[in-house]
């Protein structure tokens, strides 16, 4: 449909497009005179010249005015392409070689109401100026300054931010360089400097508002101290501030006692240095001063002996709350700002985003270190900061929530056929990890960033060796540090270590999409005692064979491994044989998912049974559940007159019942997917949803009992006051394990069910408990269902935490009524278009929500509406709901035209130049389904986007 330079110009940046820069920056000196509509902006750059002369330079400026361009010792000129973003400024005579000079600039800014990207207006400070914040990744600084905008750019920086005296805060990178004081009548200065840590232009901040500061010391072991602040909105609970700052203190911590290249060594010693901080902690809060002498005296005696990890280089780290943002999180080099419903946990927080809440604040913390102490090179190294990040918070979250739980949790995220990685990643509008190009670099902030890059990391550590890892991320962070870094760097670090070609196996995984279906074959000859797993992969899109660590173990009928064995796949076909083995029961495949992506192998029934009963790997067990429950989803589909069999019933009521299992793996143990492997079926979106449900009618009929008693043994329990992060993830697990009863239940749509779900929505004090009733509530038969659905609304718009759980439960429900009551939402004064958070939870979801947003004309018809409306107001947020579209030319035919016509009404509606990154990814759509296309233009003509050059 297009010629190859067409399909070429589906991006609008390419990696060539980054090269090296024409100086070396080394210092920015900024004023920001911040008004309500405007800022000035000052500023004095430093850099050098290479090794030529440089006659001009051309700078970074998106949507300023430019005032005033000199350099001491030369004449200038400068012209100002405002639609290409770009200030060029020529200088007379030429800036000689290897010769620093500085430019000096006189530019204004205007703050935005809903381009979160430079400076934008993030609430009113109460009777006072509006509260204004930055967010810079990646290209936002050059809305605030001229500059050359690219993460090679590191330097130093020292910031004055002149503002209004009616802010309680005026915050910028680095350290006070002094009090605030005043300067003008009603306005006052703070300067701020930032020359530890050379960064990138894209972590610089800026922020004046009204907030609540709250404080706390954070001291190492050693004796070593700085400042932790959380700055929330005014009004904000005490006691929540103190717990979140104790959160983040934890997490500080942690990074120190177990990241870094001896991370492994003496882990006993690391593990009563943690218990001995929350004692030292504990005394100091008490005030008891001799068990504070005395733990401390301990405490440096045991750190002496131990290489701990990173350790904070600054004297103050602050959490910022922001309310509106792209983001839930944003690392900015002794500022982090996060979404403020996910800042402090409260009375609102429900346990998923509590879980947020703890993985953000490490997430960004060790953005210190890497990504802002090692930054990558370019935005196509975005995933590299990212992944090596996320799987260091995945560690962090094991540590506190357990290995089982936690992995669990990534394989849901790897699965969840709506949104999962591995679902669309093999969507149309997938893209590598490492691209060919992007529209905006918000392209590249997605789950294969984000879930399936440090997927590919956490492989790279099971190959050569946690220790190995260990060491070799410790190299990279030392020979990079305060420089940038590609992931040819990264690379060779791991392959020096560990002696291992890694150059080959990343070449395929960064550079191509999907993943590999390993189908495997085993045989046992009795009379050797050999065991023979034959295996073949399927290549990548391109041909290649991809190269992972497979982990399996033979397991007999005692649920005793036999032998367990981590070999790499590297060949498209083999085999591997194990000698001197008796012959298993079944057969533990992928253990820990240990590689990204899928096995195919069908055992007998009983096998699979008997392992989701005795498989030492619960991950095993796990997935060995869904493999069960795929079998009874595809047996629905293909009869309708098939029942649901009583002994899968029965096991998933016995799983619910496994007090040891339920600790360990949480409720989210029995998730069954409203999903089949089978293709004929995969993203026919309401028959699964029917096949699901009459699944778990089953097991309430026949299990109801068991599930009754386990609920109102959890229902019992007695709920305790907030403890350790420890104790809090236990909670977490029993509350998953109570609604997981309660959710199977409420398939009856009894009486009895009706008075469990109100008792519960009315009686709970956890806000996941109320929420999960609610949600049964809105698509049971419950007469005052509307009633309940008009209060819940009422009393969530008073909190910006509740209203956006609230959003988001109700856009996901299915109900015959759910697009009025979206359009019913939408009219309340409470909700804004213009914040993300509720674009993410009302739109977001009832996009993905595909039974009723792509299968239903009246869902189609108002999806098409949110597109339109969306689009101008936010296109990282309209970028997300296209994910809708992912797999257009697998939806039932019936379904197909109206669909592609949503995209095409869009396309059709969109200025390109205004909106690339909506228009090319919904070209993007529609380029793969090209049967979906066909079936479209047949009755209603061309789609003339397809048939120009994107923009």
């Amino acid at each position: 449909m297009l010629t190859p330079d067409r399909e070429r110009r589906l991006f609008r940046y390419y990696p060539e497009d980054f090269g090296a820069l024409p100086v070396r920056v080394v210092h920015m000196d900024l004023v920001f005179d911040v008004y309500d509509g405007h800022t000035r902006v000052s500023s004095a750059l430093t850099a050098g010249t290479l090794d030529a002369p440089l006659p001009s330079l051309s700078l970074n400026a998106r949507d300023l005015d430019i005032l005033r361009v000199e350099s001491a010792g030369y004449a200038v000129t400068h012209t100002y392409d405002r639609s290409a973003a770009l200030l060029t400024v020529a200088f007379d005579p030429p800036v000689p070689p290897r010769t620093e000079f500085t430019l000096d600039t006189e530019t204004i800014c205007r703050p935005s109401t809903h381009v979160l990207e430079g400076l934008y207006y993030d609430g009113l400070c109460p009777g006072g100026p509006p509260t204004q914040i930055t967010q810079c990744q990646q290209w936002g600084f050059q809305r605030l300054v001229p500059c050359l905008d690219d993460m090679t750019a590191k330097c130093t920086y020292t910031t004055t931010i002149i503002a209004d005296n009616g802010y309680t805060a005026t915050i910028s990178n680095g350290d006070p360089a002094g009090a605030r004081i005043p300067c003008a009548p009603g306005r006052s200065m703070q300067r701020y400097e930032n020359t530890k840590t050379p960064m990138a232009p894209y972590l610089f901040f800026l922020g004046v508002g009204c907030y609540d500061t709250h404080r706390r010391e954070f001291e190492y072991p050693d004796g070593r101290t700085f400042a932790l602040e959380l700055l929330v909105k005014p009004g904000s609970d005490a006691a929540a501030a103190e717990r979140a700052l104790d959160i983040l203190a934890d997490a500080v911590m942690w990074v120190h006692l177990f990241t870094g290249p001896a991370q492994y060594r003496d882990p006993g010693t690391r593990e009563e240095v943690w218990r001995l901080v929350r004692v030292r902690d504990e005394a100091k809060r008490s005030g008891d001063a001799r068990a504070l002498e005395e733990t401390r005296k301990s405490l440096k005696e045991l750190i002496s002996t131990i290489t701990p990890g990173y350790a904070y280089t600054g004297a103050v780290y602050r959490e910022i709350a922001m309310q509106n943002s792209d983001f839930g999180g944003m690392e900015n080099v002794g500022n982090t700002t996060i979404a403020a419903n996910r800042i402090m946990p409260g009375t609102d927080t429900t346990d998923p985003a509590f879980e947020y809440l703890v993985r953000v604040k490490a997430h960004e913390y060790y953005h210190n270190e890497n990504g802002s102490e090692v930054t990558g090179w370019s935005p196509f190294e975005i995933w590299l900061n990212e992944a090596v990040t996320v799987h260091v918070e995945n560690q962090h979250h094991a540590f506190l929530f357990g290995e089982t739980y936690s992995r669990i949790k990534t394989v849901l995220d790897l699965l969840d056929p709506a949104a999962g990685t591995l679902t669309l990643d093999r969507g149309a509008g997938s893209m590598p990890i490492e691209p060919d190009g992007f529209n905006d670099p918000n392209d590249l902030i997605t789950g294969v960033t984000y879930v399936k890059a440090p997927e590919f990391v956490r492989m790279i550590e099971t190959l050569i060796g946690r220790e190995g890892f260990a060491e070799a991320l410790g190299r990279y962070h030392d020979r990079f540090r305060h420089a940038n870094a590609s992931r040819a760097d990264w690379l060779r670090c791991m392959e020096e270590v560990s002696g291992q070609d890694l150059t080959t196996m990343a070449a395929v995984w960064l550079k191509e999409k999907e993943y590999p279906v390993l189908t495997v074959s085993p045989a046992y000859d009795p009379a050797a005692r050999r065991f023979t797993l034959s295996y073949r992969q399927s290549r990548s899109p391109g041909g290649r064979v991809w190269e992972f660590p497979f982990r399996f173990a033979l397991v007999d009928t005692t649920g005793g491994d036999i032998r367990e064995a981590t070999v790499r796949i590297a060949d498209e076909a083999g085999e591997i044989v194990l000698d001197g083995v008796d012959r298993p029961a079944f057969l533990s495949l992928n253990r820990g998912y240990s590689f990204y992506g899928k096995t195919a192998y069908r055992p007998p029934e009983d096998e699979l049974y008997l392992q989701v009963e005795k498989d030492p790997d619960t991950v095993g067990r796990f997935t060995a559940f869904l493999a069960l429950a795929d079998r009874e989803m595809l047996r629905l589909l293909e009869d309708p007159h098939a029942v649901v069999p009583a002994r899968f019933s029965d096991l998933c009521a016995a799983l619910l019942a496994d007090d040891a299992l339920m600790e360990e793996a949480g409720g989210q143990f029995l998730t069954i997917f409203p999903s089949v492997e089978d293709r004929r079926f995969a993203h026919h979106y309401r028959v699964l949803h029917d096949a699901r449900r009459e699944i778990l009618a089953a097991v309430a009929a026949r299990g109801g009992e068991i599930l009754l008693r386990v609920y109102r043994q959890a229902a019992g329990a007695p709920s305790s006051g907030p403890g350790s992060l420890e104790e809090e993830a236990a909670a977490i697990r029993r509350r998953q394990r109570k609604n997981a009863c309660l959710s199977i239940l409420a398939t009856l749509d009894t009486p009895e069910v009706h008075h469990l779900l109100l008792r519960q929505f009315q009686e709970a004090t956890a806000a996941t408990d109320r929420l999960a009733a609610f949600s049964r509530i809105l698509e049971s038969s419950i007469p005052e269902r509307l009633e309940i659905l008009d209060g819940f609304a009422a009393e969530s718009a008073k909190s910006p935490t509740a209203w956006e759980s609230f959003l988001a439960t109700v856009a996901a429900s299915d109900c015959d009524d759910l697009v009025p009551i979206l359009q019913r939402i939408e009219s309340s004064p409470t909700f804004s278009i213009e914040q993300a958070d509720q674009q993410r939870a009302l739109y977001g979801r009832f996009a993905l929500n595909r039974k009723r947003s792509l299968e239903t004309e009246e869902g189609r018809g108002y999806l098409a509406e949110i597109l339109r409306r969306l689009a101008p107001v936010n296109e990282y947020s309209t970028v997300r709901a296209l994910d809708a579209f992912a797999f257009l030319e697998n939806m039932e035919p019936r379904h197909r035209v109206p669909a592609v016509a949503v995209l095409a009404d869009l396309l059709a509606t969109l200025d390109p130049g205004a909106y690339p990154a909506v228009y090319n990814n919904a070209r993007r759509f529609l380029l793969g389904a090209p049967e979906a296309v066909r079936a479209y233009e047949a009755e209603h003509g061309a789609i003339p986007a397809l048939r120009s050059p994107a923009p």
